[in-house]
């Protein structure tokens, strides 16, 4: 391992984990910018020809079993094949499902692909973030500003897949579109081979607790039983007529939604949990279901806002045309832009910071307001008048601040309220918010359209703001209960 070799004053190994994980967004990105349209365009414009309802409810789920897979994908890290490999056979699994998503054989060659880069995505993104923190020392004053260099390759890699997959995809053709998703995830690969033997830790090779041999039984047990839970889901299904699309999504978001109950009644009543650590769980509690409300709206700009972008949306900017998938460049724009803003704010405040939960309070204030903002087109020109693109870029600005506040304090909380015995757990708990709020998604984006507009932002938006004050009420209480000893 060539440790004498640095990035930017950091351990080499970061720029192979920096470019890897930015060609992996900008394949997932890429094809996300696109996949929307190309399910809900006509088969004679090159589409699926889903219903709008359907192709939103599809897209709402396949986020939440990204992140789903995400806690499997851990587990075949840390158990079986070592971060290196897994990451390796992850990329692999999603540069298959972009090159099935580029062949012409419709919907079957989307619902494989999507099986494909779902798994793949989740053994690779946990996996990727968790290499970055092994090539560093506890004690390394570079750790932080490294990870703070990572995350930038992550919003690099988002911002310029939509320019580039969003353009070719929809103006010349959905499939080359989703051939460069695959051409990207090919490049990230090609160079995470050739640098990771040079400057990863060899550590990276093994499992952190490989299963023992004994273990192996049970596993293979569960597997069983998962497999015959889901087979016997589908023949009943089947024999009742209730197998199609609309219910499969049902079915895996009240899968997804279980999950964390699960979790969290484990928690609270193992014996390994002690009385304080409990507390500070019943803490992290309401912080969980804030978070879950946050990305409900964060998530919709892949979905509602972009279909608000292609319907309802003026695609000029000083006469020149621009297709609607480029407003999935505002996401990681904005975060670019912030980033550095709240580092310095956080570290000007210092020990006068609000808590976690009255960061989180504010989070969900600018969350709802992005929603509410995206009322005022409607209710000012009608719904069936092409609006700004302004209109759109004020809602992701606004929705961002809401991120800023929460997605990076949520990371922070969740590893200082996990109980000893659930640290990793508690991990994979704080990613499933996300998975939670996209199966939410999947179920109430469909009643999204031009005639109910006002109203579905209206509520969404104000039912936002109204948890985020009764979040701000029991502050204190929450602060309270972390800080038990």
């Amino acid at each position: 391992m060539k440790s004498q070799k640095t990035f930017l004053g950091h351990p080499r190994g970061l720029a192979t984990l920096f470019f890897t994980e930015m060609w992996e967004r900008f394949s997932y990105y890429g094809m996300r910018a696109i996949l929307l349209f190309y399910m809900f365009y006509s088969v004679t414009e090159g589409g699926l020809g889903f219903s709008k309802a359907t192709a939103a409810s599809i897209m709402s789920i396949y986020g939440a079993l990204v992140y789903l897979t995400s806690v499997l994908g851990g587990f075949m890290s840390d158990r079986l094949w070592g971060s290196r490999k897994t990451v390796l056979i992850g990329g692999i699994l999603i540069m298959l499902g972009h090159i099935v998503l580029a062949t012409p054989y419709g919907k079957a060659a989307l619902f494989i692909s999507i099986i494909l880069i779902t798994f793949g995505t989740g053994m690779l993104k946990p996996n990727v973030s968790e290499m970055v923190g092994s090539l560093y020392d506890k004690d390394d004053y570079r750790r932080e500003a490294g990870f703070n260099i990572f995350v930038f390759g992550i919003n690099v890699g988002a911002f310029i897949a939509p320019i580039i997959v969003g353009y070719i995809g929809q103006t010349y053709n959905f499939h080359i579109g989703f051939s460069l998703a695959a051409i990207g995830m090919f490049f990230g690969l090609v160079q995470y081979s050739i640098d990771g033997k040079l400057y990863l830790s060899p550590d990276s090779m093994f499992p952190n607790d490989p299963l023992e041999p004994e273990e192996v039984r049970g596993l293979i047990k569960k597997g069983i039983a998962w497999v015959i839970g889901i087979v016997l889901t589908c023949v009943i299904m089947i024999e009742f007529n209730l197998f199609n699309i609309g219910n499969v999504i049902l079915v895996l978001s009240i899968l997804s939604i279980g999950i964390p109950i699960y979790y969290f009644v484990v928690m609270l009543t193992s014996q390994k949990v002690t009385v304080s650590e409990r507390k500070r769980v019943v803490a992290y509690l309401p912080l969980f279901l804030a978070a879950i409300v946050f990305w409900i709206i964060e998530e919709q700009g892949s979905v509602t806002l972009a279909i608000f972008a292609e319907e309802q949306t003026k695609l000029t900017v000083l006469g020149h045309s621009f297709p609607a998938s480029w407003f999935q460049s505002m996401n990681p724009l904005f975060i670019m832009l912030y980033v550095p803003c709240f580092a310095w704010l956080w570290s000007k405040l210092k020990n006068r910071q609000p808590s976690s939960a009255t960061k989180f309070s504010l989070g969900l204030f600018f969350a709802g307001i992005s929603f509410l903002w995206m009322m005022l087109p409607g209710m000012l020109y009608g719904t069936h008048t092409k609006v700004s693109p302004l209109w759109l870029v004020m809602s992701w600005a606004l929705v961002i601040i809401g991120e800023m506040l929460i997605s990076p304090i949520g990371l922070s909380t969740t590893t200082k309220l996990a109980p000893q015995a659930f640290r990793s757990q508690m991990m994979s708990m704080w990613f499933l918010t996300d998975a939670v709020a996209q199966a939410i998604n999947s179920q109430i984006v469909k009643f999204y359209n031009q005639t109910t507009e006002i109203h579905y932002f209206g509520i969404i938006g104000g039912v936002t703001i109204i948890l985020g004050l009764v979040l701000l009420m029991i502050a204190p209480k929450i602060k309270q209960l972390a800080m038990s000893d």
